[in-house]
């Protein structure tokens, strides 16, 4: 790894619109909606110049909420070869690369004992 390893975290939601009006009243702020193809993304704010990840509440079909629903993601060169490598070694893929249109490229993949991590990259 040549980065900090987390470079994006996720809350999945079932009511977007109660979940975004709750993280805006506890943090003081507003969230910004990302343009997405296939998920309804409402990101928390983001300086680059300083440390810290950001990431996004976010409303995807047949993803629960509660639980094990906060998704971390970790920054890759290109999550196809990581998400390969993820199965090769006694994981799972759960979702193969896919666009998220502006914001690069995810894989979503399980680890040997069952929990669900991401994968992001520009390419």
């Amino acid at each position: 790894m040549k980065n900090n390893p987390v470079g994006w975290f996720e809350i999945y939601v079932r009511d977007i619109d109660r979940a975004k009006a709750f993280y805006e009243s506890v943090f003081d702020g507003k969230l910004e909606k990302l343009e997405s193809t296939e998920l309804e993304m409402w990101a928390f704010p983001m300086q680059e110049d300083v440390l810290g990840a950001s990431g996004a509440l976010v409303k995807m079909e047949d993803c629960p909420s509660g639980g094990n629903s906060t998704l971390v993601y970790f920054t890759c060169n290109d999550c196809a070869d990581e998400a390969m490598r993820a199965a090769e070694n006694g994981g799972k893929i759960i979702r193969e690369k896919f666009s998220i249109g502006q914001y690069g490229f995810i894989a979503l993949v399980s680890d040997t004992e069952g929990n669900m991590i991401g994968l992001h990259s520009r390419q």
